[in-house]
């Protein structure tokens, strides 16, 4: 592991030095890229500084018991090394997260996909109010969510909603919620009480560039037709919706929300592009030898992740056997509550795997 520190650190010092250079800002391009790096390498550099200083307080305290000969300044010592060895471990299980290996999707924006499943108008009721968490959610982030389309229940609700979230590690926070999201309540329309069980799904998708993938446009349909729901003056007045099938997979996009076919076709490219790529992410992950850990980046959509038990407030992720009652809380936007004690979990295996 010091020796991965002691590489890192050079390149640190090598990023600085090359900052210093004259004119390195003529080349905006090549400048931002040295500054990503240097704030990259900052959190691991700055805690390997500190962790090689209590070292050396660690060194010098046990000097000072083995051959200080006044009293006083020996228990001096002697009291603060316990202090000094908890403050060493806690920086060396820092420093060793830090080495892991960086999921490249991290910094992404995301597209989010939520579609009722079982269930029926239960299960569409239930798609609505967790787009509106997650966008409470990303409120407070202050990411911003871009609705992309919209298709309606048969009672209220969302059979299907696709939006974009952008902003600081959008995906790093949200690829754990790919998935399917279980809830249990008791329907409005239930006039016995009884519980009903219905389920969504949710996918996060990491947004890419379209230069990251390659599509031909032989391989593309693109229907274009009047857009339905809020939009303003232009809507069912003008073929501003765009549709765009994917011929080779069948994948299928649909943008309405802008104001503009243009608009509505770029945005359309952009989520067919992202669905393209994680495709073929998924199928690499599934052929990679190291299945488990493959996963631990985008999840995997065909379990069942998480319960939400209205009658008692609960949600469970079965995941990693938590549980938490505070149901109300995360349907209003507190989603750390699930996310941080995720994103703690698979560090630890990941540590675990980096051991053996």
């Amino acid at each position: 592991m010091f020796k991965k520190l002691d590489e890192v650190e050079k390149r640190y010092n090598h990023v600085q030095q090359q900052l210093s250079r004259p004119g390195v800002t003529d080349d905006q391009k090549a400048y931002q890229a040295l500054m990503k790096d240097l704030s990259d390498l900052d959190k691991v550099v700055s805690s390997y500084q500190e962790y090689k200083k209590v070292e050396e307080e660690i060194k010098a305290n046990k000097d000072l018991i083995a051959n200080e000969s006044d009293v006083e300044i020996r228990e001096m010592a002697k009291e603060e090394l316990p202090e000094l060895m908890q403050k060493k471990d806690l920086l060396v299980d820092e420093l060793k997260l830090s080495l892991l290996p960086k999921d490249p999707n991290d910094e992404k924006n995301v597209i989010i996909e939520i579609r009722a499943g079982a269930g029926g108008d239960e299960a569409s009721l239930f798609a609505e109010q967790l787009f509106k968490a997650y966008g409470y959610y990303a409120s407070k982030r202050k990411w911003q969510m871009r609705l992309l389309s919209l298709t309606e229940g048969n009672q209220g609700g969302v059979k299907e909603i696709i939006a974009t979230i952008t902003g600081d590690r959008v995906f790093s926070n949200l690829k754990f919620e790919s998935g399917v999201h279980r809830v249990q309540r008791v329907p409005k329309t239930e006039s016995q009480g009884r519980v009903h069980t219905s389920t969504v799904t949710v996918a996060i998708i990491p947004e890419v560039e379209e230069v990251d993938v390659k599509i031909n446009p032989n391989d593309l349909r693109i229907d274009v037709y009047r857009s339905s729901g809020n939009g303003g003056q232009s809507v069912n007045t003008t073929d501003s919706a765009v549709r765009i099938t994917h011929l080779p997979t069948n994948t299928v996009v649909t943008c309405q929300d802008g104001k503009s076919q243009l608009s509505n076709k770029l945005q359309a490219m952009k989520v067919l592009a992202s669905r393209l790529q994680a495709a073929e992410d998924d199928k690499a992950q599934r052929e990679a030898s190291d299945t488990r850990l493959s996963q631990i980046g985008t999840g995997d959509r065909s379990e069942r992740i998480r319960t939400y038990n209205f009658p008692q407030s609960r949600i469970t992720d079965h995941r990693i056997g938590l549980t938490t009652h505070a149901l109300n809380e995360v349907m209003s936007g507190e989603f750390p509550v699930l996310i941080d004690p995720l994103i703690t979990h698979y560090q630890a295996e990941a540590l675990k795997q980096q051991a053996t």
